[in-house]
Order: C-alpha cells, then sequence, then structure tokens
C-alpha cells in the first residue's frame, strides 16, 4: 500500500486526486434531496466514479473517493461523526479496484469486453463489500444506523450503480485519460507502486474478510446467536460458530473487528 503515500510527491496526482473529489462532490450533493436513510445515505449515481477513477488514478482516486464523500456530506447537509468513518470506507472503494485489477488482469480495461466484464464485475462487488461493511461497522459502533440495515443497503447501492454505469463511461474515459498521460502508471514510478508479496493469497483472505464480515455482522446485528450449519455436499457439512465471535464482545463493534484487521492486511499483501 506504500503508493497511498508515495503518490503525494507527485504534482499531477495530487491534482487527480482533487479531480476524483471534486467529480464526485459535484454528483453526490444534488441527489441529497433524494434520501434513502435520511442524513445517512441516498440515491447515490455518483458512486460510479470511485470505481472508475481508481481504475484511471489509482491511489489517487482512492483519496479522491474519501475526500469526495466528506465534502459531500459538508456541502450536502449530511455532515457528522460518521463522515469520517464514511471516508474510510469511500477510501476502500477507491482503493480495491485498481489494486485488484493489477492483479487479476495483465491488460488495461479498455478496448472494453466480456471477458473484461466478467473481472470488472466481481472487482467492483468486493470493493462494494468493502465499503459497505467499514461504514456498517463503524456506524453500528456509534449507534446511528444498526449494521444489519446499512451494511448490505450500501453494498447493493454502489455494485448496482457502479456496474450499470461503470461500462458505459469507462470506455469513453479511459482512452481519453490515457492519450492525456494522466493514467497513474505513466506518472508515478514503477518502484512507488507495491507489489504485495503474496497477492492472490492477499485475494482469498479479501474475500473472506469481507463475506466473514458481512455474514456474521448481519448475524449479530439481529441478534442471531447459534451456530449455523452449511452443507456442502458429499456429507461435508461447515459448522460456522457465530457465538464464539460473539464470546469476543456483545455487540457488532467488537465482534467483527478481527474481520476488519483482516481486511486492512489482505490489502497489505495484495
Amino acid at each position: 500500500m506504500r503508493e497511498v503515500f508515495t503518490m503525494w510527491k507527485y504534482t499531477r496526482m495530487v491534482v487527480l486526486v482533487a479531480l476524483t473529489a471534486a467529480m464526485y462532490a459535484a454528483v453526490l450533493i444534488p441527489f441529497k434531496l433524494l434520501p434513502i436513510i435520511p442524513g445517512i445515505t441516498e440515491v447515490r449515481p455518483a458512486n460510479v466514479f470511485p470505481v472508475i477513477c481508481s481504475l484511471m488514478f489509482g491511489p489517487a482516486g482512492a483519496w479522491g473517493a474519501a475526500f469526495g464523500n466528506l465534502i459531500g456530506d459538508l456541502m450536502g447537509g449530511t455532515y457528522g461523526l460518521g463522515s469520517y468513518v464514511g471516508m474510510l470506507g469511500n477510501f476502500w472503494f477507491g482503493y480495491i479496484p485498481y489494486r485488484m485489477w493489477r492483479l487479476l488482469s495483465k491488460n488495461e480495461p479498455v478496448p472494453w469486453g466480456f471477458s473484461k466484464l466478467l473481472r470488472y464485475l466481481p472487482i467492483t462487488l468486493l470493493a462494494s463489500l468493502a465499503c459497505g461493511v467499514q461504514i456498517g461497522w463503524g456506524l453500528d459502533t456509534l449507534g446511528l444506523v444498526p449494521f444489519h440495515v446499512l451494511a448490505p443497503l450500501i453494498t447493493v447501492n454502489n455494485f448496482i450503480t457502479a456496474a450499470i454505469l461503470g461500462p458505459l463511461l469507462l470506455p469513453v474515459l479511459y482512452p481519453r485519460v490515457k492519450r492525456w498521460g494522466l493514467l497513474y502508471h505513466d506518472i508515478m514510478e514503477p518502484e512507488d507502486l507495491s507489489t504485495g508479496t503474496i497477492p492472490h493469497v492477499g485475494h482469498l483472505l479479501l474475500w473472506v474478510a469481507l463475506l466473514g464480515s458481512l455474514y456474521f455482522g448481519i448475524s449479530m446485528s439481529l441478534g442471531v446467536t447459534d451456530a449455523a450449519s452449511i452443507n456442502l455436499g458429499f456429507g461435508l457439512e461447515i459448522t460456522i460458530p457465530i457465538e464464539l465471535l460473539v464470546s469476543m464482545g456483545d455487540n457488532v463493534a467488537v465482534g467483527i473487528l478481527p474481520f476488519l484487521v483482516l481486511l486492512l492486511v489482505s490489502c497489505l499483501m495484495i
């Protein structure tokens, strides 16, 4: 993850942070008038920007998503302590796509095609999950909105928007950004871009961290504490001891914290 720090020595990357934040906030603010949960979240067509800016601008897209969400809250009248949780969630939303694309594909996102769509959608889902569970955990911890309500809502809201609008906007914007020499790997030196030592293990652990966060977070938020069993067929069955996590704490805040730590560790690995 060192590129999220080394990028600040490149003037053009700093400009791209500001550009991403401005675009994101400019589309977020008008839709504050269409809340899903008043003061918390709303209809967000702007959710496409963290993903496509991540693929174009790399770490600048991650920082731009974080600052853009904060600006949107400040200017849209929804600013509060939860806005800083939103910054972190949107940072992951803008960080994961370009890191995973670098790992899973040796080709650029364009020219667009079906095979690239098959890579784009799981990556977008992974980023949406990271944003959803991070914000859901934070606002549940603050006592604002239950995890089982907010985390799935943000995940679905983010994914649907980025899955529909991304394939429409990216093929139009990416070639132009490339011609202007503003792709992150054209600006930053290779030594400033991190490469994980065991990235594919990190990829697997990232799915475990996010799906585990969502599953156990919803279970604990709803007060489910019994062990759950999953039948895999062929006589194989996995028992998930929810009570084991509950014993670590009496709420979501402590219960899924190990998964959020795993989220950070897995991002360091990829």
